[in-house]
């Protein structure tokens, strides 16, 4: 029976919530209740902050389900333990929530970043990216798609409406090939609960890119430079122990002025980076596969820009108001491996004949 009349107490969660942050979070830690605000105002959840509303959004988007079915590294992998960019994003999370737990930060705001991170990535990883931003005019880059994806795209282009915090997250998470960690002031998030992700997506994908390429039998254990091992750490997890810990370091000793790595530590992530670039990505078996992803992206994409009724057909009617490359980037970026696979067989190759 509903108590008429008596006030209901869920009212208040949010508030407890706040007030446990102002509390035990850290002085430098973001509060969920001095939110720089969203893009449009809403009336607030009763139950769950800020910080917590975005990352169910998140969670809930069609973006994020089609992550299980984009390539991290290895092209449409057949086997089951080779990494998605959905556990990409599941262990970037994981990792990251290490951090800020140690170092008494919002784990809400870093799971949010930490979950919408990716979700502008391309079908066929990093290799899907480069084609992209050499043929759509003024570039591409996975870090502003994955943003227009909370801001436009997502919800028949309502857009998510995330927070001010999380929508820097994303914007700043990626990093160059050099230099991935230390970067400049104004490239840098704005929170630091930005930045663990940040170090937390370098952390995540070194190791799992490596443990990926041992059993693809592409590497032996032994084959990792041995100071590597020495410094790092022999296992997959205790790598991931060693920079974690070592970030939680770091970034005390700094009195928590920023999330980074001791320089020591940097130098070994700098130089597995470059082996692992070395010896895995530019690779010639794993180069001529995204040889071949790059001739489906790049016919697709000029199919779409020049066939009206293909245009139609699988992105919607033309409309005035966003560009036609736009329109064809969004959704070619969206596009899973084996949906942009399929698309291209069923629009390329010859079918079978049928007798009619």
């Amino acid at each position: 029976m509903l108590n008429r009349g008596k006030p209901d107490q869920t009212d208040h969660v949010r508030g407890w919530i706040e007030e446990r942050e102002r509390v035990f979070l850290a002085p430098q830690a973001a509060k969920s209740a001095e939110t720089l605000g969203r893009r449009r105002p809403e009336a607030e959840c009763p139950l769950r902050t800020a910080f917590q509303r975005d990352r169910d959004r998140i969670v809930h988007c069609k973006a994020f389900r089609r992550l299980k079915h984009k390539t991290q590294v290895f092209l449409s992998p057949t086997g089951d333990h080779y990494r998605t960019r959905l556990t990409h994003t599941l262990e970037v999370s994981q990792i990251a929530r290490t951090i800020g737990r140690a170092l008494a930060l919002n784990e809400d705001l870093i799971e949010a970043i930490a979950l919408g991170h990716d979700l502008g990535h391309t079908p066929f990883g990093h290799g899907g990216e480069r084609v992209l931003n050499e043929i759509v005019p003024g570039g591409f880059h996975h870090n502003r798609q994955s943003l227009r994806v909370v801001d436009h795209l997502e919800k028949d282009g309502r857009g998510l409406n995330l927070t001010h915090e999380v929508r820097d997250g994303i914007l700043k998470h990626s990093k160059g090939r050099s230099h991935p960690i230390l970067t400049e002031p104004d490239l840098r998030p704005m929170t630091l609960e930005g930045q663990v992700v940040r170090v937390a997506d370098i952390v995540a994908y070194l190791n799992h890119d490596l443990d990926d390429a041992i059993r693809a039998d592409i590497l032996r254990p032994e084959d990792v430079p041995e100071d590597i091992r020495r410094s790092l750490g022999a296992t997959h997890g205790e790598r991931i122990h060693t920079l974690v810990r070592d970030t939680v370091r770091a970034s005390l000793e700094s009195g928590l002025s920023e999330i980074r790595l001791s320089p020591a530590m940097l130098e070994q992530v700098e130089r597995l980076r470059a082996f692992l670039f070395d010896r895995v990505y530019d690779m010639p078996q794993i180069l001529a596969e995204f040889e071949r992803a790059r001739k489906v992206i790049v016919d697709l994409y000029e199919l779409f820009m020049n066939d009206d009724r293909i245009f139609e057909k699988e992105i919607g009617p033309l409309a005035p108001g966003v560009r036609r490359e736009q329109r064809v980037c969004d959704h070619i970026a969206g596009m899973t491996d084996r949906y942009a696979l399929e698309l291209f067989k069923s629009l390329f190759l010859p079918r079978p004949w049928m007798k009619l």
